[in-house]
């Protein structure tokens, strides 16, 4: 169990490669955030080739070079941007800087795999969006929370399913440890990490349109604020939002950083979804006092009470997928549109937030 702050969180799947080996290469560009760790677990275990990595700090390639050996170390972004063979970029450089990352990848002829947030402005959304019908390529991205948490992928199967009914609600938590000294200087300056609603929210956001099956929604009211912080006076360390999507669903988040040092791991993150015909709650993490780790599935229905252990047992069908989409042109994995709605939505919640002092 990863006791830190959720930034080098990389979980680790189920092998179930979709390609033989060197059928789809990628490479990576951009090593800010450790999420990149767990989008390279991801796509390996699809079965893609990695042939590259390139970040101007030296360091933190020699630390991806020893989880990826077989990742070679680009001298310039532009060595990967002109390499024929490779077919996506993986990206989580600094936040602001993503949007600019992923419409050079496009322009390049590749397509882009980008961390959350995948963008933090309209403007960045508006270019992003250009780039995408200019260039006919993907900027698609890891919603980690949803894409690689087992529960949650179970969830979305109860739902299709049909198990719990029309879905009326989703109602998320997801809380994080600071460990500000661990922080590099751009995670506190607004500008460049976009602001809690925008970051860790666009988990949130991104899981409401999914099990909904929204495809739009208004943020009906948002908070952000600095409860504790003040030495960091750009950092939102609280923010929630409310959300009816466009199928009449409504969404409630919170999201923060007061994990609390007993905790065995970086957030006891939530997910509990009304349904008609009855609910589910997620356990992520962690069952707060119980053994092992997280992964705990609970719904009920009209014929009872349920639990699921999914830990080991459902794997990430969203990188095979992601892979196919990208030799194929199609969209099971994700839809384009459906990346950007919930990009749209977490920069005008963070943009409407109500400050709370």
């Amino acid at each position: 169990m990863n006791k830190g702050d959720g930034m080098n969180y990389a979980p680790v799947g189920k092998p179930d490669p979709v390609v033989k080996p060197g059928e789809f290469v990628f490479a990576a560009i951009g090593l800010d955030h450790g999420h990149i760790y767990g989008m390279t677990n991801g796509l390996l275990e699809a079965g893609a080739t990695q042939k590259w990595v390139y970040d101007p700090d030296p360091e933190k390639v020699a630390a991806y070079r020893k989880a990826y050996p077989q990742a070679a170390a680009a001298d310039s972004e532009a060595r990967i941007l002109e390499d024929p063979e490779v077919k996506l970029v993986a990206g989580a450089c600094v936040t602001g800087d993503r949007a600019a990352l992923g419409i050079r990848v496009m322009k390049a002829g590749k397509d882009y795999f980008t961390d959350k947030a995948p963008l933090i402005s309209l403007e960045q959304l508006d270019a992003a969006k250009a780039a995408v019908r200019e260039t006919g390529r993907k900027y698609m991205v890891c919603f980690s929370e949803r894409l690689q948490s087992e529960s949650a992928v179970y969830a979305g199967q109860l739902i299709e399913q049909g198990a719990i009914g029309r879905v009326l609600q989703v109602l998320g938590m997801g809380p994080h440890r600071l460990n500000a000294s661990s922080r590099p200087a751009w995670f506190f300056e607004r500008a460049r990490y976009g602001g809690i609603l925008c970051d860790i929210g666009s988990h949130q956001i991104e899981q409401f349109l999914y099990y909904t099956g929204a495809t739009d929604a208004k943020i009906i009211a948002s908070k952000i604020a600095n409860y504790n912080h003040p030495e960091y006076p750009e950092l939102d360390d609280f923010g929630d939002a409310t959300l009816v999507g466009n199928n009449g669903a409504t969404g409630y988040f919170r999201v923060d950083w007061f994990t609390p040092d007993g905790l065995r791991t970086w957030g006891d993150g939530r997910t509990f979804i009304l349904g008609t015909e009855g609910y589910i709650e997620l356990r992520k993490y962690l069952d707060v006092t119980r053994e092992g780790g997280g992964d705990h599935v609970f719904w009920v229905d009209n014929k009872g009470e349920h639990y699921f252990d999914a830990a080991g047992k459902v794997g990430f069908p969203y990188f095979g997928k992601l892979v196919l989409d990208c030799i194929n042109r199609t969209e099971n994995a994700m839809t384009q549109e459906h990346a950007f709605k919930a990009a749209e939505l977490c920069v005008r919640a963070q943009l409407q937030a109500v400050k709370v002092e």
